[in-house]
């Protein structure tokens, strides 16, 4: 099989032909359809996840993938509703089934639990091996485009856990204000699940690119700001002047970086909530006092569990999700990773197999 592997950090994955892995005893064998790519497989590569996520080289990344069964091992319970031929999606978060994290059903939260793509081989390769337990068949969904339904297991599902934080905490809904901050791949699907989860609440996208807010305006945002270069001050003037009010109830950061999390603590009304689920930046530095004193919260959101991604699934099949895709080919997916790491990226790319 052909396959982009690392070979080490900082370097470019190079396009290998290796052998077809053997399934295992509980293993299914993947033909791969469509992997997503994500900004963090750019960060892998660069070194970003090098303490806290070391990894075997060579390597293989990948881990929002889409693909059909190919093969099944011989200990897959027959009651398992998947066969040869079946259009799956990849749930990557793969726990060690016995934590408190795992029996609460967040697999993701396990501290002995594996990434794929980022400790077991993924998706960039035309096939993979993944537990028969942590495959969705899809086959039965009315959209079974793979190159938009393998997003869905990172971009799509990450905000979508975010979102559903503030809406437990009860910062949305009618007469509220919503912030996503950061219109990236998880940002345009964030858009939509502020308008699905909201519950009448504004919604209001930040970004630095005309174009990616043109983009959060098709999904439904009411307003946006370019925030590029502007200080915090010109924020929440355009803020009043849009939505009546310089501050904002609730804020889904899908960036990450210093900068946008500084803007998005800013910018909180008291009893305000700020969940972040970008991994661009290393630290979080909140105004202590504005933080106790107005009771405001914080929420880190990590990926999503499996329950997470059914609902997803759920919703796309419904019809009730936007996607903008851009297809590349494994050939070309060096130069598409760099486009990621630049953020020219509107969207979300994909690498499409044959």
């Amino acid at each position: 099989m052909r396959a982009a592997r690392m070979h080490g950090y900082n370097q470019p994955l190079e396009i290998e032909d290796v052998p077809v892995p053997d399934v295992g005893r509980s293993q299914v064998l993947l033909k791969v359809a469509a992997t997503g790519m994500c900004r963090s497989d750019y960060q892998l590569l660069d070194g970003y996840f090098q303490a806290g996520l070391p990894i075997p080289f060579p390597f293989i990344p990948g881990h929002e993938v889409a693909g059909r069964i190919a093969d099944i091992g011989p200990d897959v319970p027959k009651a398992t509703a998947i066969a040869q031929g079946d259009l799956v999606v990849v749930d990557p978060n793969w726990g060690d089934g016995t934590c408190r994290q795992c029996h609460e059903g967040n697999e993701q939260l396990c501290s002995n639990g594996q990434l794929v793509g980022f400790g077991p081989n993924g998706g960039f390769a035309e096939y993979m091996l993944v537990p028969y337990d942590h495959v969705i068949n899809v086959s039965g969904q009315p959209n079974q485009r793979p190159e938009y339904l393998a997003p869905l297991t990172d971009a799509g599902v990450t905000p979508y856990r975010g979102m559903k934080k503030l809406r437990d905490a009860g910062k949305l809904g009618a007469g509220r204000t919503v912030v996503i901050n950061g219109i990236g791949g998880l940002g345009g699907y964030a858009v939509q699940y502020a308008q699905l989860l909201g519950a009448g609440a504004t919604v209001v996208a930040f970004a630095r690119s005309d174009e990616k807010l043109r983009l959060a305006e098709e999904y439904g945002a009411h307003h946006t700001v370019n925030v590029r270069d502007k200080p915090v001050a010109d924020v929440q003037n355009e803020l009043a002047d849009k939505t009546g009010r310089p501050t904002v109830d609730a804020v889904l950061d899908c960036a990450g970086s210093e900068d946008s999390l500084g803007l998005a603590a800013a910018i909180l009304a008291t009893e305000g909530a700020l969940s972040q689920v970008g991994l661009m930046g290393q630290k979080v530095e909140l105004p202590v006092f504005p933080f106790v004193s107005g009771e405001k919260s914080y929420f880190g959101s990590f990926w999503a569990n499996h329950n997470d991604l059914q609902e997803v699934l759920a919703l796309a099949s419904d019809g009730l999700i936007k996607h903008h895709i851009t297809t590349v080919k494994l050939d070309d997916i060096n130069d598409a990773l760099q486009a990621l790491g630049r953020g020219d990226v509107v969207g979300r790319s994909v690498v499409l197999f044959d």
